[in-house]
């Protein structure tokens, strides 16, 4: 994403944030008059926050539309110029306020689904996400090669290393949750053994 377009966004959700804060407050002045209730201005808070939530999802949701051209592997073309574990920070967007990144329509997504599942009282936590190559081997060297009974993909192959993948801190409600919903986000629980690991399919 360039930096035209960031700031585009982010002037786009400032838009947006203005004019949600102009409607709550007509919004909590008229029902602050008509029922005098108190508590009305924390009710009124959360509704503003939901409406913000979802006014960003928007974005988020528009970004990820976007169709892909695949190569045999089911790696998006675009991607698939830089080589695995090689991505280019400009190709990659931070997940929430962690230090993880992914692939940026991946992260959108992620963001939107977390945010989601929060609305819905389920938690969803985040442990790994792009993997460059030299991690890549770091991580096969201490935890072995998953075709032999380790944790680790080939270096060089893993969907980590496209940001396409992210490892999930998640306990029973949420696990649940993600095998209910995760799809709608594009996210698909691909390796077996690994519960925790959800990999990014984009629309084609």
């Amino acid at each position: 994403m360039g930096i035209e377009a960031v700031n585009n966004r982010i002037a786009d959700i400032q838009s947006r944030m203005l004019a949600l804060q102009t409607q709550q407050a007509t919004r909590t002045t008229t029902s602050n008059t008509t029922t005098g209730a108190p508590g009305t201005t924390s009710a009124s808070g959360a509704s503003f926050a939901s409406a913000l939530a979802d006014a960003m999802g928007t974005q988020s949701t528009a970004a990820t539309d976007k169709k892909y051209t695949l190569n045999s592997k089911g790696i998006p073309t675009e991607l698939a110029a830089y080589g695995n574990g090689k991505i280019p920070a400009s190709a990659l967007e931070q997940v929430g306020n962690t230090r993880h990144k992914l692939w940026a329509p991946a992260a959108q997504s992620l963001n939107k689904m977390i945010a989601d599942a929060k609305a819905q009282g389920v938690t969803i936590g985040i442990t790994d996400s792009y993997r460059p190559y030299s991690e890549q081997v770091d991580l096969a060297h201490r935890k072995g090669l998953y075709s032999q009974g380790g944790l680790a993909a080939k270096p060089g192959t893993s969907e980590h290393g496209w940001g396409m993948a992210t490892d999930l801190d998640l306990n029973s409600k949420a696990q649940t949750w993600m095998r209910a919903n995760a799809d709608k986000y594009g996210f698909v629980e691909n390796v077996p053994r690994e519960p925790w690991h959800w990999a990014y399919k984009p629309k084609t």
